[in-house]
């Protein structure tokens, strides 16, 4: 049985939002920041900069020498990282629990006095260009999500990639980059996680020390996209000179992670091909022998999701030839309950997973701030468990009706370059 995560949430008068865990089994506290901005913040001509601020970030602040920062957190025996999604944009340290002073000045630092300038927006936009050049244009299959993406959306920013374009970055002025900044990485647009080692009244203190001085932001005001339901397929190509053997790709639009529907979608993701007990795997890969490899995942994001499904066919088979295989089997996801068994092994999986996620205070720091800037409900740590255990047969089965129909995605061959010349 999952241990029930104890936590206090509060706001500071500039709207911070603040959430403490506390937990004594190891001497280490991790110190979190998660602003509410991601890539859908963008504009379509100045793509990647929630990502790109990912990396500015760290250039140094007032207080805070440049390239000092990294050296800061190594030498009092601290670690620390950042990521981005479409959604948001999340920064943390993890320290000896003696060191958490220290931590949530460095982060108000990062919040209230970065430096922003040309020697740093220069500096990062080479990083972040060899970044792109290593995970995606020089990856075999690197452009997979970039093709799914601009072919699935057409109102909403989900319609590019978080690591963006590099010409958008290159055009940019830094004005530009000191307007996003003023913008989004302010108190009213962020949570901040204090999980471990620690005392409450000490750390209530320093917060308020550090980060209560902070001007509160302008409000931040959204656009909301809607997308049109897809009403016939989409049939698309893409060409990567770095593959040889295609690729078929077919992905479905799916609702926000926050619906109940979301986590039915992750379940049939597993159900098809998670691992190589997975239907498809089982089918494609082991049985019939068509496939090299054949994945799925449910892309879950704030406003809408993709459920994508990839696979590799061996050599005499085709793209068209995998799908025929794929809809035979979601039909039977679509016309039958699945078995008890399975249904069991499914349930036990996620439980597993939810358990896991809980299981370090990383995830837990990570997953409080998700809960509450994402989800707006920080009560689903402890509550996911029995979401997912409410999950019936009958709604996987009305889920896979409702959202894998096959009239209503993406059909997309991902293609080796030469076949765009003989395609021309």
């Amino acid at each position: 049985m999952a241990q029930k995560v104890q936590f206090e949430e509060y706001d500071l008068a500039n709207g911070l939002h603040v959430i403490l865990h506390q937990d004594a089994s190891a001497p280490v506290v991790v110190t979190s920041v998660m602003y509410h901005v991601g890539a859908k913040d963008e504009t379509p001509d100045r793509t990647g900069f929630a990502h790109f601020f990912e990396h500015l970030l760290f250039e140094g602040t007032q207080n805070i020498g440049r390239g000092d920062w990294f050296k800061i957190v190594s030498s009092n025996g601290g670690t620390n990282n950042a990521n981005t999604s479409d959604d948001r944009t999340y920064y943390y340290e993890v320290f000896p629990s003696n060191n958490l002073k220290l931590a949530l000045w460095m982060e108000s630092e990062r919040m209230l006095h970065p430096v922003i300038n040309q020697i740093g927006v220069d500096t990062q936009n080479e990083v972040v260009k060899e970044e792109k050049r290593q995970n995606v244009d020089n990856r075999p299959y690197g452009n997979v999500i970039k093709a799914v993406k601009e072919n699935m959306f057409v109102n909403h920013p989900y319609r590019w990639t978080t690591i963006g374009e590099m010409e958008h970055l290159d055009a940019a002025t830094l004005e530009e980059f000191l307007a996003f900044n003023k913008k989004y990485y302010i108190p009213n647009n962020a949570v901040l996680v204090v999980a471990g080692d620690f005392k409450k009244s000490e750390a209530k203190e320093w917060i308020e020390q550090y980060f209560g001085n902070i001007p509160k932001g302008e409000p931040i005001v959204r656009k909301t996209h809607v997308e049109k339901e897809i009403a016939q397929p989409i049939k698309a190509q893409y060409f990567d000179a770095n593959i040889q053997i295609p690729m078929m790709v077919t992905s479905y639009r799916t609702p926000s992670m926050k619906s109940r529907e979301a986590r039915v979608l992750d379940m049939i993701s597993s159900l098809l091909s998670d691992g190589k007990s997975s239907k498809l795997y089982k089918r494609l890969v082991d049985d019939k022998k068509m496939a090299l490899q054949i994945g799925s995942f449910n892309f879950s994001q704030e406003d809408y999701g993709m459920y994508i499904i990839y696979g590799l066919p061996m050599t005499g088979f085709t793209n068209a030839d995998l799908i025929k295989e794929i809809d035979d089997e979601i039909q039977k996801l679509q016309t039958e309950l699945i078995s008890e068994r399975d249904f069991e092994k499914l349930q036990n999986m996620f439980e597993n997973k939810y358990v896991n996620s809980n299981a370090t205070l990383e995830g837990v720091a990570s997953n409080l701030a998700t809960y509450y800037l994402l989800y707006k409900n920080v009560d689903l740590i402890n509550e996911e468990i029995d979401l997912i255990r409410s999950i019936t047969r009958k709604e996987i089965q009305e889920v896979a009706q409702k959202y894998l129909q096959s009239q209503q995605r993406l059909l997309l061959d991902y293609l080796p370059k030469v076949a765009e010349k003989i395609a021309k």
